[in-house]
């Protein structure tokens, strides 16, 4: 039997739990199958790539046989290399440039899943002595189509959520056990991981749309978060929970992420934009920059959710909507890293995420996850479901302009059950709330001019009545409603007009001053 105790004599040190889950593994690699597929999960920051270039180490020395890594982006196959040689293990990167001249004097290879399949087609990599394989970030089913070159190498998957990523290929498929790892409460009462402060904004997301691949589309992410309500909404967001900490803002669009840069900017706070068509010289400048400065912002676009590691990050802002477990784990897991004496982070949610998913860290049955995916994935609350339990409270900032205001409150459901219980026309409903909206600006206002400016900062309240109003009717097509938002705001506009004097001296008991 190994002796998977021995002493580490190169490499970081390792915590009880990364040693406990290094003697559960090895006793996998005695006992079973040379063709077994083992998945282990362990929660972003546990230390994933640590504890699998130990494993590659001990591996190299017990069974003399040679190890690939397999991962899916090029950074991740640079960050692997590099700590595999603090572990002393020589490895080859194996890219579309690399000559393979030498891979007799190398018993361990980091390749990206494309670039290895090319190769392996070619015939021009021998991969007959290769015992283990170690897939890095496993839910990405995109490994699963090289694995028939394997069929007599131990495959160890790695990830933090063991949930496909392609719905139509479920993980029990590709592996035969998972093995759970420390749970995210564990490691952070224990001192591994920082605890997230999490600040959730209800957010309207009924005009988004589902694409084929099971997540919001960009186009109508990017329709939605590149308004004007919804960047002030971020904005305001940022100034109340994380003004002044170094920040990560997540978005699905890049022109959602140039508008929120081009927002911040003209707001006066330091931030940079960052995507997938930056040079990698870009990247790293902006990196480095966002390293060294107190109360930096980044904006970008998914590209950080994986092989990026910036322990100093205070604050983590989820600008978008994901119906992706394994993509909100990632984004907040870029936040939970323990930096000098901090041991928490804000998680500002713009996306309803933690209703649809709970609170980041929350106890999940994993192996239910891994066995029933569907069934996991047909308990997530819709949207629909969860907007119909918010009651829409105004911004901050918005709140304060309306501080005299009697009543803010206006329950549309009820107030449609009863007008048509009455007898009256639906559009009644909105007569009604056009009524109620014009009273609180004029109990808010000295002149019309006063109340006109504040009906427009009702914008966001507007729509979530109007979206409420639509379900209620079930009429709800993109169009009509975006004309009834627009008719909608025409009216209230017009009734301040011809009803302020009137209604001012009602609510006050004298007449507005010339």
């Amino acid at each position: 039997m190994a002796d998977t105790n021995t002493p580490q004599q190169v490499g970081k040190e390792l915590y009880g739990y990364q040693k406990d889950a290094l003697q559960e593994i090895f006793h996998r690699f005695e006992t079973a199958p040379k063709d077994y597929h083992l998945l282990y999960q362990l929660p972003t920051g546990g230390g994933k790539t640590v504890i699998f270039s130990e494993i590659v180490r001990r591996y190299l020395e017990t069974f003399k046989k040679k190890v690939l890594v397999l991962t899916h982006r090029i950074e991740l196959s640079k960050q692997t290399s590099r700590m595999l040689d603090e572990f002393g293990v020589a490895n080859k990167i194996i890219n579309s440039t690399a000559k393979l001249d030498d891979q007799d004097q190398f018993n361990c290879f980091v390749a990206m899943v494309e670039t290895l399949k090319n190769r392996l087609n070619d015939e021009i990599l021998d991969i007959s002595d290769i015992g283990l394989v170690i897939v890095d970030e496993a839910h990405y089913n995109s490994f699963t189509k090289i694995f028939k070159f394997f069929d007599e190498s131990f495959v160890l998957g790695v990830t933090a959520t063991p949930l496909s990523s392609n719905i139509k290929l479920p993980m029990y498929e590709n592996y035969q056990e998972l093995f759970v790892g420390e749970s995210i409460q564990h490691l952070i009462d224990n001192g591994y991981l920082a605890r997230a402060n999490l600040y959730s904004y209800n957010v309207g997301l009924t005009s988004l749309e589902v694409g084929a691949n099971g997540d919001y589309t960009v186009k109508s992410s990017e329709d939605l978060y590149t308004n004007s309500d919804m960047l002030s909404k971020l904005l305001s967001a940022y100034e109340e929970s994380a003004k002044g900490k170094k920040t990560l803002i997540f978005n699905n669009g890049i022109n959602t992420s140039i508008q929120v840069f081009h927002a911040f900017k003209k707001a006066g706070f330091p931030i940079a934009h960052l995507d997938n068509t930056n040079t990698k010289k870009e990247r790293e400048l902006i990196l480095r920059w966002f390293h060294k400065t107190p109360g930096a912002i980044i904006t970008s676009v998914s590209i950080l959710t994986t092989g990026f590691d910036e322990p100093s990050i205070e604050a983590i802002i989820l600008n978008r909507a994901t119906k992706s477990l394994t993509l909100y784990y990632q984004m907040i897991g870029r936040g939970s890293r323990i930096y000098k004496n901090t041991t928490e982070f804000d998680v500002i949610d713009l996306g309803n995420n933690f209703h649809r998913f709970g609170a980041w860290g929350a106890d999940l049955d994993w192996q239910k996850m891994f066995r029933a995916p569907d069934y996991y994935l047909d308990t997530i609350l819709s949207d629909e479901d969860i907007e119909s339990t918010f009651r829409y409270e105004l911004p901050a900032n918005v709140k304060k302009e309306f501080a005299k205001a009697t009543d803010t409150y206006f329950d549309m459901k009820k107030v449609y059950i009863d007008t048509i219980k009455a007898g009256e026309s639906s559009k009644r409903v909105l007569e009604k709330s056009i009524v109620h909206h014009a009273k609180m600006c004029i109990e808010n206002s000295e002149d019309v001019f006063d109340a006109l400016i504040l009906a427009k900062m009702l914008g966001e309240e507007i729509d979530d009545r109007i979206n409420r109003y639509a379900k209620c009717i079930s009429k709800s097509t993109h169009n009509f409603v975006t004309w009834l938002k627009d008719d909608y705001r025409k009216k209230l506009n017009a009734y301040l007009r011809e009803n302020f004097d009137r209604d001012f001296e009602k609510i006050h008991g004298y007449p507005p001053e010339e």
